[in-house]
């Protein structure tokens, strides 16, 4: 059921917990003081392109989401004020295929943060009915190729860009 509240408690296999919950219009510059704390590479990985700032066109793309074929979900700290995370689904207009990018915050790496958001992204696509979720990656990624593959996403190159990983997982409906 993709109408109910997709905002959750989630806790990750090392015990560290936060709150993730699709992000609304004024999260803006919540999301902008988050990206000042995303490493120049992390940055890089997430828009495959280099940036010293994400700006506001950027930002109201990430905020201002249709909830449908689009959707950003922010992961909270404690605190209930800090993003810690964002991750983006941006599907096609029939909801089959979905593209999955995920940014952390620097200090909060290596807590295994990435992987609830992918799995929570998973379960929400599944439950739109999407079939298959993609990732482009850069090759140097090394870190989030690793992860998708855990995490059954096999690996081929992407078409057109030998610097790029496309990464794709069948999702199983319900």
């Amino acid at each position: 059921m993709i109408d109910q509240d997709w905002s959750r408690d989630l806790t990750t296999r090392t015990g560290f917990r936060f709150h993730v919950r699709p992000v609304e219009p004024q999260d803006e510059l919540a999301l902008a003081e988050f990206f000042t704390h995303v490493s120049q590479d992390d940055l890089r990985f997430r828009f495959l392109t280099g940036l010293n700032e994400v700006g506001h066109d950027r930002l109201v793309a990430m905020t201002q989401v249709d909830h449908r074929q689009k959707e950003n979900f922010l992961a909270i700290a404690d605190d209930g004020v800090t993003v810690i995370a964002s991750a983006m689904l941006a599907c096609d207009a029939e909801l089959e295929t979905g593209e999955v990018a995920i940014a952390i915050r620097s200090g909060y790496k290596r807590r295994g943060v990435s992987w609830e958001l992918l799995e929570h992204i998973a379960r929400y696509a599944e439950a739109k009915g999407v079939t298959t979720l993609q990732s482009i990656e850069s090759r140097a990624n090394h870190a989030a190729i690793e992860l998708e593959r855990e995490m059954g996403f096999t690996a081929k190159g992407c078409p057109g860009d030998s610097t790029l990983v496309l990464l794709r997982r069948t999702l199983v409906l319900a």
